[in-house]
């Protein structure tokens, strides 16, 4: 099944072929005229809620009646039930909760990033074992908004290097602390795109905690279109990106150094997760950071980096397509 958020409410539909399902509105619906039920309103309040959030806390009752419900109204034409996704706004499948992003989590992407910064020639062998050497690394986002399918995303006024970074990512759907790994599969609750717009000149302060500046700014993340629940797998999912329709990044997320597993097992000691926080895995080669040639001065050359007027699509074949806009920043 495919979650969307839509609409000027910000419900949860559920996407079926070219319609959007109102899972909630959908929900009371079967309730009431198959299910016979007094309250019915109440009863798909509870069990499948309009908010993300509440949903995925919903957890399996909230799958079940909305498969029942979606059959049951399927050809419905009540505009309050199922709606056409081209004549539907689409925003972030954000569940409004935390953003974990791993880093440096790909051997190529890393290699290059190292060759361009310092200059130093690394082989993939190499890399990789400086990767497994060290533990996970990461960051979080932290934003008061995600963008989504066809949202602009500003031009940062503080950088002349911005970039993107095509990503799978995954959403719980409980919650847990000290998750072993090889219990993942029981958190998991959908599978996402993520792109991790970033900021490539280096923060003023270099320290453990400096803020991380290229990382959280208005618009640095995108992540959509859907959740894809039951039907994908995040550590083994396609990753496209093209900027303006010419590909720049195109991989599978099984080419992680750390899986997903590595990753949650070593986030969660003594911190827990929630349904709803989204954790994402890192990018593969092709970002503009690791794969501009370097100029006379040292810096990276610009052509590769975003400017106002681009256009980056994010797609896998299991998730579907993210598109977004680069625009100016307004004076």
């Amino acid at each position: 099944m495919k979650f969307v958020v839509f609409g000027e409410q910000k419900r949860v539909g559920l996407l079926e072929g070219d319609s959007v399902v109102d899972v909630n509105n959908a929900a009371a619906k079967y309730l009431s005229e198959k299910r016979g039920a007094k309250s019915a309103a109440e009863e798909a309040a509870a069990n499948a809620p309009a908010n993300l959030t509440a949903f995925i806390e919903a957890g399996d009752r909230a799958l079940d009646l909305t498969r029942e419900a979606a059959e049951y109204v399927a050809g419905s034409d009540d505009a309050s039930i199922t709606s056409l996704a081209k004549n539907t706004k689409l925003h972030a499948p954000w569940p409004q909760r935390r953003i974990a992003c791993a880093g440096a989590n790909y051997a190529q992407h890393t290699r290059n990033a190292i060759k361009n910064s310092s200059g130093e020639e690394i082989s993939l062998e190499e890399i990789k074992k400086r990767i497994r050497g060290n533990a996970p690394a990461g960051f979080w986002k932290i934003t008061h908004e995600v963008m989504g399918p066809g949202d602009d995303v500003t031009y940062p006024g503080r950088t002349q290097l911005f970039d993107y970074e095509a990503e799978a990512a995954f959403v719980f759907g409980k919650r847990g602390m000290d998750i072993p790994g090889s219990k993942l599969s029981d958190y998991i609750w959908g599978v996402t795109l993520l792109n991790d717009w970033s900021i490539r000149e280096m923060a003023p302060i270099q320290i453990p905690m400096s803020f991380n500046l290229p990382k959280n700014f208005d618009c640095c993340v995108s992540l959509g279109p859907c959740i894809v629940v039951g039907e994908a797998d995040p550590g083994n999912l396609d990753v496209k990106l093209t900027v303006n329709g010419e590909t720049r990044q195109d991989y599978n997320s099984s080419d992680m150094e750390y899986s997903f597993a590595e990753i949650v097992e070593f986030l969660s000691q003594d911190l827990t997760f929630l349904p709803g926080d989204v954790l994402s895995g890192g990018t593969s080669f092709g970002t503009a950071m690791d794969a501009s040639q370097r100029g006379p001065d040292g810096k990276p050359l610009p052509d590769l980096f975003l400017s106002p007027g681009d256009v980056v699509e994010m797609s896998s074949p299991q998730v579907g397509s993210l598109r977004n806009g680069i625009v100016k920043k307004k004076s």
